[in-house]
């Protein structure tokens, strides 16, 4: 069952900018528990894929397809963060050499000239993706590899791969915890790394995975709830594998009808998940309640 706390007078346009990590409004947002405004100072995006082998297609287009629609609404690769095996389009299996798809009617190709992987292959680890959100790095770490948000910085960060009860799988060889994930949320709260943190995964049983977060300011978005599975879209029958999970294209099927001017709102997007066609119940809540300024 979806749950959303969320105050009424919430202008519907901030919702989306938040989401979207288009054009902020020029005034500060508080929350209600504060009486201090805060200005949005800067947005960035974590994208991660947790899979890899050919098999796996699907997640490394989920990934990329939110990778082209975040930077097709303003957000440049110096503060998108990265993570994916990236052994897809290069693959001997493929068909379309240098090419990744998520439609069968290979219309948009999602692996072209501009694509820039912060964390490639093996590198895509449990360690690496806690560090990334904890600022905890080797000193030796690129500005390029490190999230550098502050306490003013909106998050948007995206997983996709094979999950289950309270964990998701990193390359088929390890696990991230939903207490991992809680406890490096809190270390990044403590820290004053985000303002407000959006968290979307893609996975069975995705909402296990928020089940012990609890700092203010993130909102959690998962697929799927405690013993359902999440689905794929659909299989492309050239390439021989599936191509997308039902979630994510039917949250980029709603992302393409916007743009960064449009009056919609989260819960526009949250009320167009069909449980019928995503064939699992989407879950989210806003753990904080916010009202605009006089």
């Amino acid at each position: 069952m979806s749950s959303l706390k969320m105050d009424s007078t919430m202008n519907s346009t901030y919702l989306l900018c938040f989401l979207l990590f288009s054009t902020y409004l020029s005034y500060g947002v508080a929350s209600s528990s504060s009486a201090t405004n805060t200005m949005h100072t800067n947005k960035w995006a974590v994208l991660v894929c947790t899979s890899c082998f050919w098999f796996n297609y699907r997640h490394m287009a989920n990934t990329l397809s939110l990778y082209r629609t975040v930077k097709r609404l303003g957000i440049p690769d110096e503060i998108i963060i990265l993570m994916l095996a990236d052994d897809m389009a290069c693959n001997t299996r493929n068909k379309y050499p240098a090419q990744v798809f998520n439609n069968e009617n290979h219309r948009l190709n999602l692996y072209g000239d501009n694509v820039e992987v912060d964390y490639r292959g093996y590198e895509v680890t449990v360690e690496n993706f806690l560090m990334v959100l904890t600022g905890r790095h080797e000193t030796a770490v690129p500005r390029s590899k490190r999230l550098l948000s502050d306490e003013g910085s909106h998050i948007l960060l995206y997983m996709t791969g094979y999950g289950g009860d309270e964990f998701l799988k990193f390359q088929d060889s390890e696990e991230l915890h939903s207490h991992d994930l809680t406890d490096a949320v809190k270390q990044m709260k403590e820290k004053c790394r985000f303002k407000e943190l959006l968290i979307m995964v893609d996975t069975c049983q995705a909402a296990t995975l928020f089940s012990q977060l609890q700092s203010p300011g993130v909102l959690t978005i998962g697929s799927s709830m405690k013993g359902e599975n999440s689905y794929s879209h659909h299989l492309d029958a050239d390439v021989g594998v599936s191509v997308i999970d039902r979630f994510t294209f039917y949250t980029l099927a709603f992302f393409e009808r916007v743009n960064m001017y449009d009056n919609a709102s989260l819960g526009n997007l949250f009320s167009s998940y069909n449980p019928n066609t995503l064939m699992s119940s989407a879950y989210y809540i806003i753990e904080q309640i916010y009202t605009l300024p006089d």
